[in-house]
């Protein structure tokens, strides 16, 4: 099965992803039009927007593991997904500004005082400068100093996911669900990262 996975995956070319980002934003603008987001159609595609960028940010997290643990690579797509991501989080971050706000004083008032628009907003901060160095031109220059970079993945999910929580009022387990998958990923991370450390040369005289 996972010879299979990573045979196919090979013949599907990462730009595909780019070309299939904008359906689901096409879908819920049906949705919209047509009643099927709700009473508050603008607030559930905000909602929509931002649950899909946290579940494509998950499934970046889990390429590195899913290779490690499970033998199943697909890092060719790690970058396309990451970018599909932060489009996502633009776009959910343009209809608050756009469509649920509207007033700019009323943006950083809300910025301050909500818990849970400072938290999300810290996360799209951490995520900027990722998704401004996703190109092999930055990579090049960057050198190691890129990595070390790309660390912010890190926070920045956790925050997303706590954002998540601090936007569902009371006790709801399906964001509970998403943090508790941002920070086992999160492990699964660091722990790949000690071992690929223990099996270089330097790692092994540590």
């Amino acid at each position: 099965m996972v010879d299979w996975i990573n045979s196919a995956s090979r013949r599907i070319p990462p730009w595909l992803i780019y070309l299939v980002a904008p359906v689901p934003v096409a879908w819920f603008l049906y949705l919209g039009f047509t009643g099927g987001l709700g009473v508050e159609p603008i607030r559930a595609l905000e909602h929509k927007l931002g649950e899909l960028a946290l579940q494509i940010l998950l499934v970046v997290l889990a390429i590195t593991p899913l290779r490690r643990f499970a033998g199943v690579n697909l890092l060719r797509f790690r970058r396309a997904l990451a970018l599909v991501c932060f489009f996502y989080v633009v776009l959910h971050l343009l209809v608050w500004l756009v469509l649920d706000v509207q007033i700019p004083a009323q943006i950083w008032a809300d910025i301050v005082k909500r818990p849970y628009i400072t938290v999300g907003m810290v996360a799209f901060a951490l995520m900027i400068p990722l998704a401004l160095t996703s190109n092999n031109l930055s990579v090049r220059r960057l050198g190691k100093r890129w990595r070390k970079l790309h660390l912010l993945t890190y926070p920045a999910v956790v925050l997303g996911a706590l954002h998540f929580v601090l936007l569902r009022k009371g006790f709801q387990i399906e964001p509970l669900l998403y943090l508790g998958a941002a920070v086992l990923l999160l492990a699964l991370r660091v722990k790949t990262r000690r071992l690929g450390r223990l099996r270089t040369p330097g790692g092994a005289r540590g």
